[in-house]
């Protein structure tokens, strides 16, 4: 690498000397490479003589004439260079090295194998490249280099920039959804002075100025659910959340999450928007039936329905509906003896969770809204109306894995406060994913908050399953990494 970068500064400063600005500060470009393209033959016809611009990405000398290929974001092109047409500018070329940014401007014309061509009349340095690209059939396939080079994976790997590209009409999809049933979308604070809406461990940050402790949001729920209680009944937020938990194919500390609030509604409600949302994106970017990884998913017929634990019965065989402390369930999983000795430490909700996690998630493949959870598993979510020992929440499973979130929302403050309190307690017995009690939230509760349905929905899991990927990190641009030592 520093022999080919020493060799490319020589040419840098040969350009210079020939005065030439290897950085100039503006180009022209009056096409992108696809809309070129796509206008290729209408602009022959009229002999339209074109400027654009782009990374040079291959060069091909034969003797007084040579070809290149230049690429944008949207596609690449073929170059002609003739040495009579371009005389002391073609001796130039050789000043020029793959990686290059290039402004061309020539007229266009069809090779004997129909390939749409510009025939350079004259050609501008706008980028000089002092490393060298990897090579184009071999370069840039470890995961870990692709991942801590992401500029050069999304150059050089068309299947990388697809799936942003796809994660981009996504997000854009989720809006268009969302705004044409009315809701609002809006930003809340990402430094908040207390962190909440979630059983997370927080990222903790200082305000010099104000000399107070912040913390990354991990959800942003509190703050949503006080604009349904200011009157914006039907309100959204694509959002960065940060969890300071560990990583994994699922799991990055940061990572982007939607939530969405409609007064006057409940989990059903929300259960009926998520599946028309989800089916919606999945026709417009997949298929109804679909493979991802291994496994063949429809998404064309109702989503399953299934009870918290009478799924856990199903595939455990383990009937824990009467089992409210922590004590007795380490007591029956220990006797039942297939749960890991670590995945039995932790408060109870940490420990069911497990339970859930070891049983049940591997065979939720097609979409499944497992409902009703145990209210210590969800201290924000309202008692179900037929059964106080459960809460009306649902989580959808795609693949295996859970892709949204969602609940009939507490709006009893007087409640709400003795689910903060109980958290409270289980934080100082140790639970550091417990929440902590926002006096704030309860008072604006306070002023009265209608029934409410709330939904968070992964979008990076989401775009996942949309481009068939296996790791998150695949659909973060830059995910956070460990070092190198």
């Amino acid at each position: 690498m520093d022999e080919y970068r020493k060799i490319r500064i020589e040419k840098l400063t040969k350009i210079k000397e020939k005065n030439i600005n290897p950085y100039p500060s503006t180009c022209k470009k009056e096409y992108t490479l696809k809309k070129l393209r796509e206008l290729f033959d209408k602009l022959l016809n009229e002999k339209k003589i074109v400027t654009v611009t782009g990374r040079l990405m291959t060069f091909r000398e034969h003797g007084k004439i040579s070809f290149a290929t230049i690429k944008d974001f949207t596609d690449k092109f073929q170059l002609l260079f003739q040495k009579n047409l371009l005389k002391e500018a073609y001796v130039d070329l050789k000043l020029l090295d793959i990686g290059d940014f290039i402004e061309v401007k020539g007229g266009l014309f069809k090779t004997q194998r129909n390939e749409m061509t510009i025939n350079v009349h004259n050609y501008r340095l706008i980028a000089k490249s002092l490393r060298p690209l990897p090579e184009k059939y071999h370069g840039l396939a470890d995961i870990e280099l692709i991942y801590r080079n992401r500029h050069l994976d999304l150059l050089m790997n068309e299947n990388s920039k697809d799936i942003f590209k796809i994660r981009t009409a996504v997000i854009n999809s989720i809006r268009e959804f969302l705004n044409q049933k009315s809701f609002i979308e809006v930003d809340t604070p990402v430094m908040q002075p207390l962190y909440g809406g979630a059983l997370a461990k927080p990222f903790i940050t200082y305000h010099n100025t104000l000399d107070m402790q912040l913390y990354l949001r991990i959800a942003p729920e509190l703050y949503l659910k006080r604009l349904i209680i200011a009157g914006i009944d039907k309100v959204y937020e694509l959002n960065k959340c940060f969890r300071n938990e560990g990583i994994s194919t699922q799991h990055n500390p940061e990572f982007t999450i939607l939530e969405i609030y409609q007064a006057y509604a409940d989990y059903n409600d929300m259960m009926e928007l998520c599946e028309e949302l989800i089916k919606s994106l999945v026709t417009k970017f997949i298929d109804g039936v679909f493979k991802y990884q291994d496994n063949l998913i429809n998404i064309d017929k109702r989503f399953n329905r299934v009870k918290f634990y009478d799924i856990i019965e199903q595939y455990s065989n383990l009937n824990l509906r009467k089992i409210k402390d922590r004590e007795s369930l380490i007591e029956i999983l220990k006797r039942d003896g297939r749960i890991k000795e670590d995945n039995i430490k932790g408060s109870f909700h940490q420990i069911i969770n497990n339970v859930f996690e070891t049983f049940v998630e591997p065979f939720l493949i097609n979409p499944t809204f497992v409902i009703d959870y145990p209210a210590a598993l969800s201290p924000l979510a309202k008692r179900h109306r037929d059964n106080p020992e459960l809460v009306e929440r649902f989580e959808l499973f795609i693949a295996a894995r859970e892709i949204a979130n969602a609940y009939s929302e507490l709006n009893d403050p007087l409640e709400q406060k003795q689910r903060f309190l109980q958290q409270e307690r289980e934080r100082k017995s140790g639970d550091e994913q417990a929440m902590v009690i926002d006096e704030e939230y309860i008072e604006a509760m306070e002023y009265g908050m209608p029934p409410t349905g709330g939904l968070g929905i992964g979008i990076d899991r989401l775009v996942m399953l949309l481009t068939n990927t296996q790791s998150i990190r695949d659909v973060i641009l830059f995910p956070l990494l460990r070092p190198v030592k």
